[in-house]
């Protein structure tokens, strides 16, 4: 008899269930990033790390294994290798996390699916267009879980602002304004280090730095939040310090669905500024900004009447959807790795569902799946070529 995950009756209306078990995750990767996934992914009580694939050197890939208190036996030195495996073991992974550089992508993305395992992988999804199409139709087909680490629009703040817009409390869209501004790339040094290098190279981070890496944050949350998709743009490379093979900096001119205007903006070399990821939406009604660094706190506009600041915390006027995503009451913080949480609890509500057999209802879970992790590669194929042509309009 198949094992059910998901509870017989489920409340879509009341906060994620607990599963019959955790469930077993992957890791391809092992570096900075997949530390603080993996650490989110536990947090929520839903997952155990139990395999990966840490490194292509076998004695480090078992020396980072021991490391994350890994079997020595499920410490692969191949993703391949690591697929095969876990495929063919009564107790494999429910579900692997993908955060290597960008130029693997799609190829461990790729057998982990052909595999019959659920995917959740790093942005940008792939280098090419043409290789997250692929992924989009191989899931398609499949019908696996595939989801993309938009952390942003995970935390409550943003879901709380997404139902605002799809209610028109702010009436008709008619701007939207992006931009993600850090600084850790400001000395003239900072190209050296080990975890940048790749960044910059083409033939790892692909055709883009600055633009892959958090440009398309900036994008996918404009679009998440107003529901509007990015038709057009006009964009600009820049490097602004050091030369660099690939651009620091990008000033964009953006078009959105019903013609909708906007601007995006993101640098690696604004002093002062670490997490400057910056919303803001306005409309015929009011209006709506957010700020990474106060990510808590929602300001909501409408004209003519008083300011409003919404925060996260139990009891205090949010949605019931968006109080799913809250751990702690008012007045105690919440942050960025509580975001990667609600990432991986929506995606392991997704896992058990297929594994069940369940139809989830629509906008239950709105954890980024694979269709926006394309959308993102798009948008950065269009920014190249708008920059190859001067800053020229073109059509994403």
């Amino acid at each position: 008899m198949t094992e059910r995950l998901l509870p017989e009756t489920l409340d879509f209306n009341g906060a994620f269930p607990n599963l019959s078990r955790r469930l077993r995750l992957g890791v391809v990767g092992g570096g900075r990033i997949s530390v603080m996934q993996a650490t989110a992914a536990r947090m929520t009580d839903r997952w155990e790390v139990v395999a990966g694939a840490l490194s292509s050197d076998p004695e480090r890939a078992r020396a980072r294994g021991a490391e994350w208190f890994l079997d020595p036996h499920r410490c692969y030195a191949s993703f391949d290798d690591m697929a095969q495996a876990e495929a063919a073991r009564p107790d494999g992974v429910d579900a692997v996390m993908i955060t290597t550089p960008n130029n693997l992508h799609f190829p461990a993305a790729k057998v982990f699916l052909d595999a019959g395992i659920d995917v959740i992988c790093d942005k940008p999804l792939t280098n090419e267009v043409a290789e997250a199409k692929s992924l989009v139709d191989l899931t398609a087909k499949t019908g696996q879980v595939f989801g993309v680490s938009y952390v942003m629009s995970c935390f409550p703040m943003i879901r709380q602002a997404r139902e605002i817009v799809a209610e028109r409390r702010i009436g008709n869209i008619n701007q939207i304004h992006v931009e993600f501004l850090q600084d850790w790339m400001t000395p003239d040094d900072a190209a050296d280090a080990p975890h940048v290098k790749w960044r910059l190279d083409p033939k790892i981070s692909g055709p883009t730095s600055c633009v892959g890496d958090i440009g398309t944050h900036a994008a996918h949350l404009a679009s998440f939040v107003s529901g509007l998709e990015m038709t057009d743009l006009r964009a600009e490379f820049h490097v602004c310090g050091a030369p660099k093979p690939l651009e620091d900096t990008v000033f964009m001119f953006t078009r959105f669905q019903n013609d909708v205007p906007g601007t995006l903006m993101a640098t690696r070399l604004a002093p002062g500024n670490r997490g400057g990821l910056r919303l803001r939406i306005y409309g015929s009604e009011g209006g709506l900004e957010w700020d990474l660094e106060h990510p808590e706190q929602l300001k909501f506009y409408r004209y003519g009447e008083s300011d409003q600041v919404i925060s996260r915390g139990h009891g205090h006027g949010v949605s019931a959807a968006t109080e799913r995503l809250v751990r702690t009451g008012r007045g105690f913080p919440e942050g960025f790795i509580e975001a990667w949480a609600n990432l991986y609890t929506e995606f392991a509500m997704a896992v058990a569902a297929r594994r069940d057999g369940v139809d989830l209802p629509d906008g239950w879970v709105s954890f980024p799946k694979v269709a926006e992790g394309a959308a993102g590669v798009q948008f950065i194929a269009a920014s190249v070529r708008s920059n190859e042509k001067g800053g020229e309009w073109v059509a994403i």
